[in-house]
C-alpha cells in the first residue's frame, strides 16, 4: 500500500498525516505562523522523513496555494467529509469549528457530499473567538474543561468578539467569577453553532471536529442545543488533513 500525506494549512494551525491505507501512521500539528509555507514545509519533511519512497502530497486549507511542492491541492470541504468517515464510518454530518471559521457538512449514507454550510466571514463561534475571550479572563483554551466543568454559565449577550470582550471586561469589574463567564461564553458559543447548523436538515450521526472539538464542555453544550447526540474524536482536529491524504490515495490509484 502506497503512503499519502495530506497537510491542511489553517487559519491558526497546521495538521499533517502520513497514512497508509486506513492507518495514521505520523500525525503533525503546529500553530501557523506568520509565514504560513514554512509550517507546511515543516510538516512535509517531518511526515516523509526517512521514508525510501517520496510519499503522494495533497494539500488544503487556507494556505494551501503557498507552496509548489505539492502533488494535489483541494478544498477543505471534501476533505473534511473524507476524514470524518475514516475517523466514525456512520458519519452522516460534520460539524468543524476552526480558528477562523465553521462548517457544517451533509454527508449520504455511502459518505458522498450532498450540502454544506461555511461562515468565514464572522469571527464569532470559532475557535479565534474562544482563544480571545479565554485569554481576557487569564486563561488559555486548554484549561477550559478544567475551569467550567459543573459550574452554572452566566448569559453572555453580545457574540461580536469585539463587544464581547468588552461585556467580558465589565462582568468581570462587576464581580462576577471569571469561570462562570467563560461557561457563558461556551454555552452562547454552542448556541449560536447550534442555530447555523439548524439551517442545512442534519442527520445523526454528528461528527464534531476542528481545534474547538477538544473542549469536552462546548460538545456538551452542543449537543444539548442541537437536541442531539454530537460525538468526537481524539484525532478529530485532522480531519481535514485525513481526507487530503485519503484524496492523494485515490489519485495516485489512478
Amino acid at each position: 500500500m502506497s503512503l499519502t500525506v495530506g497537510i491542511d494549512s489553517g487559519s491558526t494551525a497546521t495538521k499533517g498525516v502520513l497514512l497508509e491505507g486506513n492507518t495514521l501512521v505520523r500525525r503533525f500539528l503546529c500553530p501557523t505562523p506568520f509565514r504560513p509555507a514554512q509550517a507546511i514545509e515543516q510538516a512535509w519533511r517531518e511526515l516523509s522523513e526517512g521514508l525510501t519512497e517520496r510519499p503522494f502530497l495533497t494539500l488544503t486549507g487556507y494556505g494551501r496555494q503557498l507552496v509548489d511542492f505539492a502533488d494535489k491541492q483541494v478544498t477543505e470541504i471534501s476533505c473534511h467529509g473524507l476524514g470524518a468517515r475514516l475517523l466514525m464510518a456512520d458519519t452522516r454530518t460534520v460539524i468543524d469549528i476552526g480558528g477562523q471559521d465553521s462548517k457544517v457538512i451533509q454527508l449520504d449514507e455511502e459518505g458522498n457530499l450532498t450540502d454544506f454550510l461555511m461562515n468565514d466571514k464572522c469571527a464569532a463561534g470559532t475557535g479565534r473567538f474562544l482563544d480571545v475571550i479565554s485569554r481576557t479572563l487569564g486563561a488559555s483554551v486548554e484549561q477550559l474543561d478544567a475551569l467550567v466543568t459543573g459550574v452554572e454559565p452566566h448569559a453572555i449577550t453580545s457574540m461580536c468578539t469585539v463587544f464581547a470582550e468588552s461585556e467580558v471586561i465589565s462582568l468581570r469589574s462587576a464581580g462576577i467569577a471569571p469561570d462562570a463567564i467563560l461557561a457563558g461564553v461556551i454555552n452562547a458559543m454552542a448556541r449560536r453553532s447550534a442555530n447555523f447548523i439548524s439551517r442545512l436538515t442534519s442527520q445523526g450521526p454528528v461528527l464534531f471536529t476542528g481545534g474547538v472539538s477538544h473542549c469536552h464542555t462546548f460538545t456538551q453544550m452542543l449537543s444539548a442545543h442541537l437536541g442531539a447526540e454530537v460525538q468526537t474524536h481524539p484525532d478529530a482536529q485532522f480531519a481535514g488533513a485525513i481526507g487530503a491524504a485519503l484524496i492523494g490515495q485515490r489519485q495516485r490509484r489512478r
